[in-house]
């Protein structure tokens, strides 16, 4: 299959990245900052945002600022914001926001252990919670079109993931969708846990894509192992064209059982691979790196980024005379 001629990026390094940096110190990230990044990514032309999650205060204290960021935006309206949320709580409580685009998405962990870490649910108990998020969406009258797996490509408790058990985790999304009434358009596998490599992203997309040919596959890559990068390249050549990223670098897991778990795939890089491949993404690359800068700056220490380090647009080295 031929590189794609356009990838859209979805930035979740807002809430990604600042649900995991607070961990231990929640208010170490003032409100205020948190929504100038998202003002700023928003200004670069990325399409949407994800900024934050609905989830318990408890669990998360980072994130006991969800409603505040909501307010606080300065929304431009060619651009989707978005949040998270686990449970039917969550996604009322993002509903009530009333500035977020809320779109249809179920999602499902392909692992028990990280699920009862995770969602506090067994993989059964997860179902059902899929089916009364979806039933919370069609009293909305919000299409369930949209489908997510967690830790599709390994996990850390459990090891390997079955290319097969990821084709039969993508027809339970398609059945909780069917009994909406509603049929997946998309569905995006996350490699939670950075367990992928290229060659298995790879099979794993064209399994799926053989059994849902018309499914428009997106990905949310850790670079837990470093080789995010890589897999968004492998991606592209299986004609991927949809991508979560995180800017900087920024995110981890929290429930990923080690401290070496690391954020999405840098948004500036992806952007920078694609602009080198020819293929577009209508972002602002100068920009976006302002942006992973004040990221930097906001969080208190290096981000992975390469870019931060290195110059966009690099001169040849003058040979010195012999």
């Amino acid at each position: 299959m031929s590189l794609p001629r356009r990838v859209t990026l979805v930035e979740v390094g807002p809430r990604e990245g600042f649900q995991f940096e607070g961990i231990g110190q929640p208010d170490r990230i003032a409100t205020a900052d948190k929504i100038r990044l998202i003002d700023m990514l928003a200004e670069t032309g990325l399409p949407a945002l994800q900024i934050v999650s609905f989830v318990s205060p408890k669990q998360v204290p980072q994130m006991a600022d969800a409603e505040a960021i909501c307010a606080g935006l300065n929304r431009r309206p060619e651009v989707a914001y978005n949040g998270i949320y686990l449970n039917d709580a969550g996604l009322k409580r993002a509903i009530a926001a009333g500035v977020l685009d809320i779109r249809g998405k179920v999602t499902l962990a392909m692992s028990e252990t990280f699920a009862l870490r995770n969602q506090k649910r067994t993989l059964a108990e997860d179902y059902e919670m899929q089916r009364r998020i979806a039933a919370l969406y069609k009293a909305h009258g919000i299409a369930v079109d949209y489908g997510a797996t967690m830790a599709a490509f390994g996990c850390n408790f459990e090891g390997p993931v079955a290319v097969e058990r990821v084709v039969g985790f993508v027809q339970k999304l398609h059945d909780i969708a069917a009994e909406a009434g509603d049929r997946l358009a998309t569905v995006n596998l996350a490699d939670t846990m950075g367990w992928a490599d290229p060659e298995l992203v790879r099979r794993v997309v064209g399994a799926v894509r053989h059994r849902w040919p018309e499914l428009r596959i997106a990905l949310h890559l850790h670079d837990t192992r470093g080789l995010a990068i890589a897999n968004v390249y492998a991606a592209l050549l299986e004609g991927v064209d949809l991508f979560d990223t995180a800017v900087g670098g920024l995110g981890g897991c929290p429930f990923a059982g080690h401290k070496g778990a690391a954020g999405n795939v840098c948004t500036e890089e992806v952007v920078f691979l694609c602009r080198q491949l020819g293929i577009e993404t209508g972002v602002d690359l100068e920009r976006l790196v302002e942006a992973a800068r004040f990221a930097e700056r906001i969080v208190g220490h290096p981000l992975p980024s390469k870019l931060l380090a290195a110059s966009l647009h690099p001169q040849p080295a003058v040979a010195s005379a012999a």
